[in-house]
């Protein structure tokens, strides 16, 4: 009898482990231990690759690359980066066809319009061409690519389970969190970055499991590097209240930095393409420059952790941070722009840095008493100029306090990150993340509202019954058109059924209802065509902008681009209803009320 109970109790656990794992939470919350944990290894791996790299090229692995490269030949700071970026190039253009280094942008692309799904095979090469471009003095961030890698091993994981949309957005948000966390030490950042900047909603079903997998990617990295935070900074205090209006100031001055570092990331991809330069020599050549520049100074090369932690610890002159903040926006812009793979955080926080220790060097001269000193608007800046380029403010906070450890200044980071973050998006636009999508034709509201709408096309929403007239028409017959027209707008067409333009009542004027008018009329005349025309086979999610150009919500809709045979219209009314309806379904998932389904 006795032998009885351990196979009752196996049957009991087996029973009760199936019912737990068909819960969604559950099943959730072990993935994200899981994806936590890898992770967080594979960022650990990334940065001893970095670190593997860059001794090949340079001699040394540590991070101090400015102090270990002054000790170099002229002609090898020279020579490593356009090295470096020929074989990046080379790699590119023959194992990666097609291809080009990812990062943050692509990670948002994936969660708003393929379901949280990251290739593996793209997500490697990108990930080593990233390392390599950092290891041979790219001045670009290795944070970046560490969350496409987190990003990547998350959406491999997830097909493994074969889970639903909701459920494997909310793992990739899992790798995003666990990388993040796991590259700066900052548990709480790696969540809120993940939420604010990739999945874009709260909700607890989703806020769980990317918790749990921070947490794990937190330990993982504080076993492997140990628990110290990436500078070490000297005490801060604010001095006097005083102070909050050079705050607010530096708030203004970091978003003319972030707006001024955006712009030039996007002349200098412009720049890249007007030398009609190869793919595959674009790197060697943005190397050249890089390395130049480097030469004089090498704070502007990888990461750039040493510059930073100087200008917190007030080690440079007014012209040294000056000088280094535009030589990091041109080096970090001429980077990205010929081809070299990295991240943006590092650059931001860098150009951060060198702002506001400028700024505070200044603003300190009128009463020295009164002033923190300029190593605490150094910290201020990094955070203030980073979370408007990132379009993340709430997160850039907390990894400032946390790469830190100093929470003295929070509330003088708040006051300079909100400025910034505002003005930049009321000046420039959300984020440099969407700036990368943009010029790939991808405009996305928010990281995933317009995902609602992904897969749904023109087609499956236009009407056919259009109310047309031949462009030869009488007077007479447009009026008798417009009658019936549905949204009051009629379509001029050709005898091949090809759109020519519209005609509305208001564009009619007083022809409408004058007598006599038909003797003089030509429909050339009063024919609009400048209003926006869709293709049948065109995404909603891409052609919502449109309908802000025309006052009645009426577009017309052709067989394809470059083939204007009149097909159909597209109502405003009906795209917003299918629009509302799906965001309804999309509030039901995150809140899980059938993620489970």
């Amino acid at each position: 009898m006795s032998g009885g109970f351990p196979a009752k109790w196996i049957s009991e656990g087996r029973k009760h482990a199936r019912v737990a794992l068909r819960n969604e939470q559950v099943l959730l919350s072990g993935l994200a231990v899981v994806i936590g944990v890898a992770a967080a290894f594979a960022a650990v791996l990334f940065r001893e690759l970095i670190g593997l790299i860059q001794t090949g090229f340079y001699g040394f692995g540590h991070e101090l690359v400015a102090s270990g490269v002054s000790g170099l030949a002229w002609w090898q700071v020279l020579l490593a980066p356009v090295i470096g970026g020929l074989l990046i190039g080379l790699f590119v253009r023959y194992l990666m066809p097609g291809g080009r280094p990812q990062g943050v942008a692509d990670v948002i692309e994936a969660n708003a319009l393929r379901a949280g799904r990251v290739s593996g095979r793209v997500g490697l090469g990108a990930a080593f061409v990233s390392a390599a471009s950092i290891g041979a003095g790219a001045s670009v961030g290795r944070e970046g690519p560490a969350v496409h890698l987190g990003a990547t091993m998350a959406s491999w994981i997830g097909r493994r389970f074969r889970l639903n949309r909701s459920q494997s957005r909310t793992l990739l948000g899992c790798g995003v969190a666990a990388a993040v966390a796991a590259s700066f030490n900052a548990p709480v950042a790696g969540v809120f970055f993940a939420l604010e900047v990739v999945i874009g909603h709260y909700a607890l079903t989703a806020f769980a499991p990317i918790v749990i997998a921070s947490v794990a990617g937190t330990v993982v990295s504080r076993t492997y590097f140990g628990d110290v935070p990436a500078f070490i900074v000297p005490p801060h205090e604010i001095a006097s209240f005083f102070e909050f209006g050079a705050f607010a100031l530096l708030g203004i001055t970091s978003a003319v930095a972030a707006v001024t570092f955006m712009r030039v990331f996007r002349y200098s991809q412009q720049l890249a393409d007007f030398t009609r330069l190869p793919l595959w020599l674009r790197p060697a050549v943005g190397g050249l420059v890089v390395g130049g520049i480097a030469i004089y100074y090498p704070e502007i090369l990888g990461v750039g952790y040493e510059g930073m932690d100087n200008a917190l610890n007030e080690n440079y002159a007014l012209s040294m941070l000056i000088i280094l903040a535009l030589l990091k926006i041109v080096a970090t812009g001429i980077s990205f722009g010929f081809g070299f793979g990295g991240g943006l955080f590092s650059p931001s926080l860098f150009i951060g840095a060198m702002v506001g220790g400028a700024f505070g060097i200044v603003a300190s001269i009128p009463n020295p008493d009164l002033s923190s000193g300029h190593g605490a608007y150094t910290l201020v800046g990094m955070g203030a100029v980073s979370g408007a380029v990132l379009g993340a403010p709430i997160s850039t906070m907390l990894i400032i306090v946390e790469l830190t450890g100093d929470y003295r200044l929070t509330i003088a980071v708040m006051v300079s990150v909100v400025i910034a973050s505002l003005l930049t998006r009321t000046l420039h636009g959300p984020s440099i993340f969407h700036d990368q999508l943009s010029a790939r034709g991808i405009n996305l509201r928010g990281s995933h509202d317009v995902a609602v709408l992904s897969g749904v096309t023109v087609n499956d929403l236009m009407r056919e019954d259009v109310s047309t007239v031949r462009s030869d028409a009488s007077l007479d017959d447009v009026r008798q058109a417009l009658l019936g027209a549905p949204g009051g707008v009629v379509f001029v067409i050709d005898g091949r059924n090809q759109l020519k333009g519209s005609v509305t009542l208001s564009g009619l004027g007083k022809r409408a209802f004058a007598r006599g008018a038909e003797g003089d009329f030509k429909l050339d005349d009063v024919i609009d065509r400048s209003r926006p025309i869709l293709a049948v086979d065109e995404d909603l999610g891409s052609v919502l902008d449109q309908f802000g150009s025309c006052r009645d919500g009426q577009l017309p809709v052709v067989r394809k681009r470059g083939w204007p045979v009149l097909v159909g219209q597209l109502d405003e009314t009906e795209v917003m209803r299918a629009y509302n309806q799906a965001l309804e379904r999309l509030r039901d998932e995150e809140h899980g009320e059938s993620g489970g389904r």
